[in-house]
């Protein structure tokens, strides 16, 4: 049996993922899949980058990783772009849409958002059955391992809040959670496959989610420091797991 952590969602969040590294290599973690949105919102993206790039094996885009290329107009994005210049910014044009493999029988897939694109953004909470079904299709973004097979596990990032869901007929939708943004519980989020990897035969398989302490306070300290624009949003969103783009409720 094998044991595959699934980051995602960092953010320049360097803390947090310390955490989650120091966690991950403590239950023995095999390897480690990052699926995207490694800068923005968080102070350290260049030290993110280069972290992920030394320890993880499989590294996919993220919109944030997309969007953080191109020009832009707003100040605090081209702040986020002044710290990346140079290799960590070409690292970022190396990543790949999505990662097929098989795992005790079961064909897998990661990618960022859904398999429309790194910006289209699904919450299968609330999302009805047909555009969760359409997270399993092979489309032009994708090359299946095998033509026409479509995977029975698909996992991703972007909404930041971890699930395991089942999906008619017999599939599994999950999210592994942010590690560094968290908008479920402002812990440090990431999920574990344990299973035989690159294996098609049936074995146990299993998914499971993790949650970690870190300390946020140090990390927001860190973006006071280093003078981040828009950190009181930053705080709030690591300290009440609260997105900044939510409309605040009419007192």
């Amino acid at each position: 049996m094998m044991a595959i952590a699934i980051i995602s969602d960092i953010h320049g969040n360097m803390t947090a993922l310390e955490a989650v590294l120091a966690h991950a290599q403590d239950r023995g973690i095999d390897r480690i899949f990052c699926l995207g949105d490694l800068i923005g919102k968080g102070p350290r993206g260049a030290e993110v980058v280069k972290k992920i790039e030394e320890t993880c094996e499989i590294v996919i885009l993220g919109n944030w990783d997309d969007f953080i290329q191109k020009p832009v107009e707003f100040e605090e994005v081209k702040w986020h772009q002044a710290q990346l210049e140079g290799e960590p910014l070409a690292y970022l044009h190396t990543l790949t849409f999505h990662y097929d493999f098989y795992m005790s029988g079961r064909y897998i897939r990661l990618f960022h958002a859904s398999a429309k694109s790194i910006y289209h953004r699904v919450f299968p909470l609330r999302a009805p059955y047909e555009e969760k079904l359409a997270m399993f299709e092979n489309t032009e973004n994708i090359t299946p391992l095998e033509a026409g097979k479509t995977p029975d596990v698909v996992g991703f990032g972007d909404i930041h809040a971890a699930l395991i869901e089942p999906v008619y007929p017999q599939k599994t939708l999950f999210n592994c959670g942010s590690v560094g943004n968290s908008l479920d519980i402002p812990q440090a989020t990431y999920a574990i496959l344990h299973g035989e990897y690159l294996s098609k035969d049936p074995a146990p398989f299993s998914i499971e989610i993790v949650r970690v302490p870190y300390d946020i306070e140090k990390e927001i300290a860190i973006a006071e420091e280093m003078e981040m624009p828009n950190v009181e949003a930053y705080a709030l969103e690591l300290r009440e797991a609260k997105y900044r783009g939510i409309p605040a409720k009419a007192e």
